[in-house]
C-alpha cells in the first residue's frame, strides 16, 4: 500500500497543496487516489435528490453511478480505519494521498505556513515518528527533508522518489 498523509492546522493550505501535487503526479502518469479526513458531519447527497431520499429512507449503502463517476453514501457507527479503507476502494490506484488523519500511522509530509503557525504538529510538543517531510514557506531547522510550499513540482517529486517505482 502506498499512502501518505498531508497534515497541517486548519487553514494551512493543504487542499490547495494537494490540488497541485495530485495534478503533478497526474502529469507524470501515475493514478492518485485522494481521501479527505473530515471531522465533522457531511453529505454529498442533497435534499430532494433521488440519492438523498434512498440514503433518507434507511438505506445502509448507497451508490449512485453514471458513465463518469461514481459516489457512494455508507452508513458506519464509526470511521473505518485509513488502511481499511485504502484496502477496499483503492486497489486501482498507484498510490493514495490523505489529506488530514494527523494522528493516523501512514508517513506524514506536514504542511507548514509562517502566518499561520509557529510550532509544527508533529515536531516539537508532540514527536511524531511517521513524519517524512515538511513543507513550509519558511527555513526551519528540522530532522527530516524540508520541501519548498510554494513549489508543488519538487512536493510531487518527492512524493514520487519515495514511493512510486517505474
Amino acid at each position: 500500500m502506498k499512502a501518505v498523509s498531508f497534515v497541517a492546522k486548519s487553514g494551512t493550505g493543504k487542499t490547495t497543496l494537494l490540488e497541485k501535487v495530485i495534478a503533478e503526479l497526474k502529469k507524470r502518469g501515475w493514478r492518485v487516489g485522494a481521501i479527505k479526513h473530515d471531522a465533522h458531519r457531511f453529505d454529498i447527497d442533497h435534499p430532494g435528490k433521488d440519492s438523498h431520499r434512498l440514503t433518507a429512507a434507511g438505506a445502509d449503502t448507497m451508490l449512485i453511478s453514471s458513465p463518469e463517476k461514481l459516489a457512494l453514501v455508507k452508513r458506519h457507527a464509526a470511521s473505518p480505519p485509513i488502511r481499511e479503507l485504502i484496502a477496499t476502494y483503492f486497489g486501482d490506484v498507484d498510490i493514495v494521498i490523505t489529506e488530514g488523519f494527523k494522528l493516523g500511522d501512514l508517513p506524514k509530509i506536514e504542511v507548514h505556513r509562517r502566518e499561520r503557525s509557529s510550532e509544527l504538529l508533529c515536531r516539537g510538543e508532540n514527536y511524531d515518528p511517521t513524519l517524512i517531510a515538511v513543507a513550509s514557506d519558511m527555513q526551519l531547522d528540522v530532522d527530516v527533508p524540508l520541501l519548498d510550499l510554494n513549489d508543488p513540482e519538487a512536493v510531487a517529486l518527492f512524493v514520487e522518489a519515495r514511493f512510486l517505482k517505474r
